[in-house]
Protein backbone atom coordinates (compact mmCIF):
# COMPACT_ATOMS: atom_id res chain seq x y z
CA UNK A 1 0.00 0.00 0.00
CA UNK A 2 1.33 3.43 -0.94
CA UNK A 3 2.07 5.60 2.08
CA UNK A 4 0.34 8.95 2.32
CA UNK A 5 2.52 11.96 2.97
CA UNK A 6 1.85 13.47 6.43
CA UNK A 7 0.39 16.68 5.05
CA UNK A 8 -2.15 14.73 3.01
CA UNK A 9 -3.47 12.90 6.06
CA UNK A 10 -4.57 16.06 7.87
CA UNK A 11 -5.79 18.18 4.99
CA UNK A 12 -6.57 17.70 1.32
CA UNK A 13 -4.05 19.10 -1.15
CA UNK A 14 -5.18 21.75 -3.62
CA UNK A 15 -3.38 22.69 -6.81
CA UNK A 16 -2.31 26.28 -7.46
CA UNK A 17 -0.94 28.12 -10.50
CA UNK A 18 1.67 30.77 -9.80
CA UNK A 19 3.11 33.11 -12.46
CA UNK A 20 5.75 35.76 -12.09
CA UNK A 21 7.75 38.18 -14.21
CA UNK A 22 10.44 40.63 -13.17
CA UNK A 23 14.00 41.75 -13.92
CA UNK A 24 16.25 38.71 -13.92
CA UNK A 25 18.36 38.47 -10.75
CA UNK A 26 20.00 35.66 -8.79
CA UNK A 27 17.84 33.95 -6.18
CA UNK A 28 14.37 34.26 -7.73
CA UNK A 29 13.69 30.55 -8.21
CA UNK A 30 15.16 29.68 -4.82
CA UNK A 31 12.98 32.26 -3.04
CA UNK A 32 9.83 30.84 -4.65
CA UNK A 33 10.82 27.22 -4.05
CA UNK A 34 11.63 27.92 -0.40
CA UNK A 35 8.16 29.40 0.17
CA UNK A 36 6.44 26.45 -1.49
CA UNK A 37 8.48 24.14 0.72
CA UNK A 38 7.65 26.17 3.83
CA UNK A 39 3.90 25.83 3.19
CA UNK A 40 4.28 22.05 2.72
CA UNK A 41 3.81 22.37 -1.02
CA UNK A 42 4.92 20.03 -3.79
CA UNK A 43 5.92 21.41 -7.21
CA UNK A 44 4.21 19.53 -10.05
CA UNK A 45 5.21 21.62 -13.05
CA UNK A 46 7.66 24.49 -13.54
CA UNK A 47 8.65 26.53 -16.58
CA UNK A 48 10.96 29.52 -16.70
CA UNK A 49 12.51 31.74 -19.34
CA UNK A 50 14.81 34.77 -19.40
CA UNK A 51 14.62 37.12 -22.39
CA UNK A 52 18.25 37.97 -23.06
CA UNK A 53 17.30 41.16 -24.92
CA UNK A 54 15.13 42.70 -22.21
CA UNK A 55 16.59 40.92 -19.20
CA UNK A 56 13.09 39.99 -18.02
CA UNK A 57 12.54 36.70 -16.20
CA UNK A 58 9.28 34.76 -16.66
CA UNK A 59 8.10 31.78 -14.63
CA UNK A 60 5.01 29.61 -14.30
CA UNK A 61 4.74 27.07 -11.50
CA UNK A 62 2.02 24.55 -10.67
CA UNK A 63 2.14 23.11 -7.16
CA UNK A 64 -0.08 21.33 -4.66
CA UNK A 65 -0.42 22.50 -1.08
CA UNK A 66 -2.70 22.03 1.95
CA UNK A 67 -2.67 25.75 2.85
CA UNK A 68 -5.21 28.38 1.78
CA UNK A 69 -4.67 30.69 -1.15
CA UNK A 70 -4.49 33.69 1.19
CA UNK A 71 -1.75 32.12 3.31
CA UNK A 72 0.31 31.18 0.27
CA UNK A 73 -0.16 34.57 -1.38
CA UNK A 74 1.04 36.42 1.71
CA UNK A 75 4.20 34.36 2.05
CA UNK A 76 5.00 34.41 -1.67
CA UNK A 77 4.45 38.16 -1.92
CA UNK A 78 6.74 38.81 1.04
CA UNK A 79 9.43 36.43 -0.20
CA UNK A 80 9.71 37.94 -3.71
CA UNK A 81 9.02 41.59 -2.85
CA UNK A 82 12.73 42.38 -3.27
CA UNK A 83 12.43 41.53 -6.99
CA UNK A 84 9.48 43.95 -7.58
CA UNK A 85 7.62 41.33 -9.62
CA UNK A 86 4.33 41.17 -11.44
CA UNK A 87 2.77 38.00 -10.09
CA UNK A 88 -0.48 36.05 -9.95
CA UNK A 89 -1.70 33.13 -7.88
CA UNK A 90 -4.94 31.18 -8.14
CA UNK A 91 -6.40 27.79 -7.46
CA UNK A 92 -6.08 25.56 -10.52
CA UNK A 93 -9.75 24.60 -10.23
CA UNK A 94 -10.87 28.22 -10.60
CA UNK A 95 -11.95 28.36 -14.23
CA UNK A 96 -11.38 31.53 -16.22
CA UNK A 97 -14.59 33.30 -17.24
CA UNK A 98 -14.60 34.10 -20.95
CA UNK A 99 -16.95 36.48 -22.76
CA UNK A 100 -17.23 35.37 -26.39
CA UNK A 101 -17.88 37.93 -29.14
CA UNK A 102 -19.14 36.90 -32.56
CA UNK A 103 -20.72 38.41 -35.67
CA UNK A 104 -22.31 36.23 -38.37
CA UNK A 105 -19.71 33.50 -38.97
CA UNK A 106 -20.27 30.86 -36.32
CA UNK A 107 -17.50 28.28 -36.82
CA UNK A 108 -15.18 29.60 -34.08
CA UNK A 109 -18.07 30.12 -31.66
CA UNK A 110 -19.45 26.61 -32.17
CA UNK A 111 -15.99 25.09 -31.77
CA UNK A 112 -15.37 26.92 -28.47
CA UNK A 113 -18.79 25.92 -27.16
CA UNK A 114 -18.28 22.26 -28.08
CA UNK A 115 -14.83 22.10 -26.49
CA UNK A 116 -16.20 23.88 -23.41
CA UNK A 117 -19.14 21.47 -23.11
CA UNK A 118 -16.96 18.34 -23.25
CA UNK A 119 -14.51 19.78 -20.72
CA UNK A 120 -11.60 20.26 -23.11
CA UNK A 121 -11.35 23.97 -22.29
CA UNK A 122 -10.93 24.86 -18.59
CA UNK A 123 -13.22 27.89 -18.84
CA UNK A 124 -16.73 29.11 -18.15
CA UNK A 125 -18.64 31.04 -20.82
CA UNK A 126 -21.14 33.24 -18.93
CA UNK A 127 -22.30 35.34 -21.89
CA UNK A 128 -22.09 35.69 -25.68
CA UNK A 129 -22.13 39.17 -27.25
CA UNK A 130 -22.85 39.92 -30.90
CA UNK A 131 -23.53 42.80 -33.24
CA UNK A 132 -25.94 40.52 -35.14
CA UNK A 133 -28.71 38.14 -34.04
CA UNK A 134 -27.49 35.35 -36.33
CA UNK A 135 -25.97 33.24 -33.54
CA UNK A 136 -28.67 33.79 -30.93
CA UNK A 137 -30.15 30.33 -31.42
CA UNK A 138 -26.74 28.72 -30.90
CA UNK A 139 -26.38 30.48 -27.54
CA UNK A 140 -29.87 29.32 -26.61
CA UNK A 141 -28.99 25.70 -27.44
CA UNK A 142 -26.17 25.89 -24.90
CA UNK A 143 -28.20 27.79 -22.32
CA UNK A 144 -25.91 30.82 -22.40
CA UNK A 145 -27.20 34.42 -22.24
CA UNK A 146 -26.96 36.18 -25.61
CA UNK A 147 -26.63 39.97 -25.68
CA UNK A 148 -27.29 41.77 -28.95
CA UNK A 149 -25.27 44.98 -29.17
CA UNK A 150 -25.65 46.52 -32.64
CA UNK A 151 -22.77 48.68 -33.83
CA UNK A 152 -22.80 51.60 -36.24
CA UNK A 153 -20.41 54.51 -36.59
CA UNK A 154 -22.71 56.60 -34.43
CA UNK A 155 -23.39 53.94 -31.78
CA UNK A 156 -19.88 52.48 -31.51
CA UNK A 157 -18.91 54.39 -28.31
CA UNK A 158 -22.14 53.34 -26.61
CA UNK A 159 -21.72 49.75 -27.82
CA UNK A 160 -18.21 49.54 -26.40
CA UNK A 161 -19.36 51.06 -23.13
CA UNK A 162 -22.02 48.35 -22.98
CA UNK A 163 -19.34 45.70 -23.55
CA UNK A 164 -17.33 47.01 -20.60
CA UNK A 165 -20.48 46.89 -18.48
CA UNK A 166 -20.96 43.24 -19.42
CA UNK A 167 -17.33 42.44 -18.59
CA UNK A 168 -17.94 43.79 -15.09
CA UNK A 169 -21.44 42.38 -14.73
CA UNK A 170 -20.36 38.83 -15.58
CA UNK A 171 -17.01 39.07 -13.78
CA UNK A 172 -15.15 38.27 -17.02
CA UNK A 173 -11.45 37.38 -16.99
CA UNK A 174 -10.88 37.78 -20.72
CA UNK A 175 -12.66 38.15 -24.05
CA UNK A 176 -12.45 35.85 -27.09
CA UNK A 177 -13.29 37.45 -30.44
CA UNK A 178 -14.65 34.44 -32.33
CA UNK A 179 -14.76 36.16 -35.73
CA UNK A 180 -16.23 39.38 -34.35
CA UNK A 181 -16.03 41.62 -37.39
CA UNK A 182 -15.69 45.01 -35.74
CA UNK A 183 -12.52 46.99 -35.11
CA UNK A 184 -12.11 47.81 -31.43
CA UNK A 185 -11.30 51.39 -30.53
CA UNK A 186 -7.99 52.44 -29.01
CA UNK A 187 -9.79 53.25 -25.77
CA UNK A 188 -11.37 49.80 -25.51
CA UNK A 189 -8.10 48.03 -26.34
CA UNK A 190 -6.39 49.98 -23.58
CA UNK A 191 -9.19 49.30 -21.09
CA UNK A 192 -8.93 45.54 -21.77
CA UNK A 193 -5.21 45.38 -22.48
CA UNK A 194 -3.97 41.79 -22.47
CA UNK A 195 -7.52 40.51 -22.02
CA UNK A 196 -8.87 40.28 -25.60
CA UNK A 197 -7.88 37.44 -27.93
CA UNK A 198 -8.59 37.92 -31.63
CA UNK A 199 -8.40 35.46 -34.53
CA UNK A 200 -7.70 36.41 -38.14
CA UNK A 201 -6.39 34.89 -41.32
CA UNK A 202 -2.68 35.30 -41.97
CA UNK A 203 -1.23 34.79 -45.42
CA UNK A 204 2.11 35.33 -47.11
CA UNK A 205 1.72 37.79 -48.68
CA UNK A 206 -0.90 39.46 -46.48
CA UNK A 207 -4.22 40.17 -48.16
CA UNK A 208 -6.10 43.11 -46.74
CA UNK A 209 -9.68 44.07 -47.28
CA UNK A 210 -12.61 41.93 -48.34
CA UNK A 211 -12.47 38.29 -49.42
CA UNK A 212 -8.87 37.44 -48.44
CA UNK A 213 -9.29 33.78 -49.45
CA UNK A 214 -10.38 34.81 -52.93
CA UNK A 215 -7.32 37.05 -53.21
CA UNK A 216 -5.15 34.16 -52.05
CA UNK A 217 -6.64 31.85 -54.69
CA UNK A 218 -6.02 34.43 -57.40
CA UNK A 219 -2.38 34.77 -56.32
CA UNK A 220 -1.82 31.02 -56.12
CA UNK A 221 -0.58 30.89 -52.52
CA UNK A 222 1.10 27.73 -51.28
CA UNK A 223 0.31 28.26 -47.59
CA UNK A 224 -2.73 29.59 -45.77
CA UNK A 225 -2.96 30.12 -42.06
CA UNK A 226 -4.45 31.86 -39.07
CA UNK A 227 -3.12 33.84 -36.12
CA UNK A 228 -4.51 34.30 -32.61
CA UNK A 229 -3.20 37.42 -30.91
CA UNK A 230 -4.02 39.97 -28.26
CA UNK A 231 -6.07 42.84 -29.65
CA UNK A 232 -4.32 46.20 -29.54
CA UNK A 233 -4.86 49.66 -31.01
CA UNK A 234 -2.59 48.62 -33.92
CA UNK A 235 -4.97 46.52 -36.01
CA UNK A 236 -3.90 42.85 -36.22
CA UNK A 237 -0.46 43.70 -34.81
CA UNK A 238 -0.87 42.62 -31.18
CA UNK A 239 1.36 40.05 -29.44
CA UNK A 240 0.94 36.66 -31.11
CA UNK A 241 -0.28 33.74 -28.99
CA UNK A 242 -0.74 30.91 -31.50
CA UNK A 243 -0.48 30.28 -35.25
CA UNK A 244 -0.94 27.45 -37.72
CA UNK A 245 -0.73 26.90 -41.48
CA UNK A 246 -1.83 24.42 -44.14
CA UNK A 247 -0.06 23.72 -47.40
CA UNK A 248 -2.28 24.22 -50.46
CA UNK A 249 -1.85 24.06 -54.21
CA UNK A 250 -3.13 25.46 -57.50
CA UNK A 251 -6.01 22.98 -57.73
CA UNK A 252 -7.88 24.43 -54.75
CA UNK A 253 -10.61 26.97 -55.38
CA UNK A 254 -11.47 29.97 -53.25
CA UNK A 255 -14.30 27.92 -51.76
CA UNK A 256 -11.81 25.20 -50.82
CA UNK A 257 -9.56 27.77 -49.16
CA UNK A 258 -12.46 29.25 -47.21
CA UNK A 259 -13.31 25.78 -45.83
CA UNK A 260 -9.70 25.09 -44.89
CA UNK A 261 -9.44 28.56 -43.38
CA UNK A 262 -12.42 27.92 -41.12
CA UNK A 263 -10.74 24.79 -39.77
CA UNK A 264 -7.45 26.56 -39.07
CA UNK A 265 -9.13 29.57 -37.46
CA UNK A 266 -11.21 27.54 -35.04
CA UNK A 267 -8.28 25.29 -34.07
CA UNK A 268 -5.90 28.19 -33.51
CA UNK A 269 -8.42 30.20 -31.49
CA UNK A 270 -9.31 27.27 -29.25
CA UNK A 271 -5.63 26.57 -28.58
CA UNK A 272 -5.01 30.22 -27.74
CA UNK A 273 -7.99 30.30 -25.37
CA UNK A 274 -6.80 27.13 -23.63
CA UNK A 275 -3.25 28.43 -23.26
CA UNK A 276 -4.41 31.75 -21.84
CA UNK A 277 -6.97 30.15 -19.54
CA UNK A 278 -4.19 28.00 -18.04
CA UNK A 279 -2.01 31.09 -17.40
CA UNK A 280 0.55 29.87 -19.91
CA UNK A 281 0.73 33.14 -21.86
CA UNK A 282 2.76 36.12 -20.65
CA UNK A 283 3.07 39.34 -22.64
CA UNK A 284 6.68 40.31 -23.33
CA UNK A 285 6.56 43.69 -25.06
CA UNK A 286 5.44 43.14 -28.65
CA UNK A 287 5.54 39.34 -28.33
CA UNK A 288 4.52 36.65 -25.87
CA UNK A 289 6.17 33.98 -23.80
CA UNK A 290 4.03 30.84 -24.08
CA UNK A 291 4.76 27.89 -21.80
CA UNK A 292 3.27 24.98 -23.73
CA UNK A 293 2.80 21.49 -22.36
Amino acid sequence: MRELRPEKIGKAMEQFIFTMQCDDKPGIVRACADVIGDVKGNIIENDQFTDVNSGIFYMRTVFECPRTEEEIRTQLTDAVAQFSPKLSLRGAEQKRRVLVMVSKQDHCLVDLLYRWRIGELPIDIPVIVSNHVTCESIAADYGIPFVYVPVTTETKPAAEARLLELVDEYNVDFVAMARYMQILSTELCEALSGRVINIHHSFLPGFKGAKPYHQAAERGVKLIGATAHFATADLDEGPIIEQDVRRVNHALTATDLVALGRDIEREVLSRAVRLHSEDRVMVAGHKTVVFTR
